[in-house]
């Protein structure tokens, strides 16, 4: 497949093409990822499961609803092997776990085999995966090395490529998405979570509340600073304090950037334009120690509820 892709590109396309696709070939070679005693299945809810990808096949099947999601429903552009394969691919899926969520109660033709369908997936990068190859994603918009650095004894996971099929986006599926994270945590031991979240649009005016309530309500603490590079810094405090309404400003955030406030999370210092993808992005810092209690209990060991 990678090979009929890349005859049918031009020239000038291959070589901005050829990191992707060199990830994904290696992604091919490994398609049964083996996670030692670490069970792949972590939980479930009536027809719903949320488990690791072990298969090239999932891990396509998560690019695809990225695309659906990013490119078609909301105002990425893609490019490259995106435009072509109708997925969205970057060089560090194949190192990346991927987090799915399945339903399993999907209808087939008369000649068909049910087949569960993806409808949920984040991208999970572990500190020490990330060290032996090209870093974090989220170094490519903010400035994470004194933060790494200034917490070297701590382990950092790194979250991403968050995205919920619409007619999925409930409460049901985004449990069962925190109940894999936080499995996934316990695990490997996890310390630290970041990565960049996204509001729609890359106007910083037209999102001025929810920018300036999390720069003046929601930063984060000097000793968990993080800013944004210095040729992609936006200012967030586009509004001053006593101009913003708490309430308002709330229900102009994301659900995803609403639920990291509730477990605790800050933000770091300056915002980021991606403008192919159309957001703007914040950076979300959510150390382990700082997760409120009851969502511990909510999403932890206890929460029987969630067993496969």
């Amino acid at each position: 497949m990678t090979s009929s892709l890349l005859n049918g590109m031009t020239a000038s396309m291959k070589p901005a093409l050829a990191p992707a696709l060199k990830g994904f070939r290696e992604m091919v070679r490994r398609t049964v990822r083996h996670y030692g005693s670490f069970d792949p299945v972590l939980g479930r809810i009536g027809s719903l499961e949320v488990r690791l990808a072990t298969t090239a096949q999932e891990i396509r099947q998560a690019q695809k609803l990225r695309f659906k999601v990013f490119y078609e429903e909301m105002s990425a552009v893609p490019r490259g092997a995106a435009l072509l394969s109708r997925r969205d691919v970057d060089e560090y899926d194949a190192i990346c776990d991927h987090l799915l969520v399945l339903d399993h109660d999907t209808k087939a033709g008369p000649l068909q085999r049910a087949k569960p369908k993806v409808v949920g997936t984040y991208r999970l990068l572990r500190q020490d995966v990330a060290e032996r190859h090209q870093g974090f994603y989220t170094r490519g918009e903010y400035d994470i090395a004194p933060l790494l650095r200034a917490h070297s004894s701590l382990r950092f996971l790194e979250l991403g490529r968050s995205c919920v099929l619409e007619s999925y986006r409930n409460k049901r599926t985004v449990e069962l998405l925190w109940h894999g994270i936080w499995a996934y945590v316990l695990n490997y031991k996890v310390d630290v979570m970041i990565g960049c979240a996204s509001l729609e649009g890359t106007n910083p005016q037209e999102l001025a509340l929810p920018l300036s309530f999390l720069h003046h309500y929601a930063a984060a603490p000097a000793e968990w600073r993080a800013e944004a590079l210095p040729e992609r810094f936006t200012r967030m405090d586009v509004l001053p304090k006593e101009a913003i309404d708490p309430k308002a400003a709330l229900h102009a955030l994301p659900p995803l950037i609403k639920g990291y406030l509730r477990l605790g999370a800050s933000f770091g210092f300056g915002a980021v334009i991606d403008k192919q993808f159309g957001t703007t992005d914040v950076l979300v810092i959510l150390p382990v120690s700082a997760i409120n209690p009851r969502y511990i209990d909510h999403f932890g060991p206890a929460a029987n509820r969630h067993a496969a």
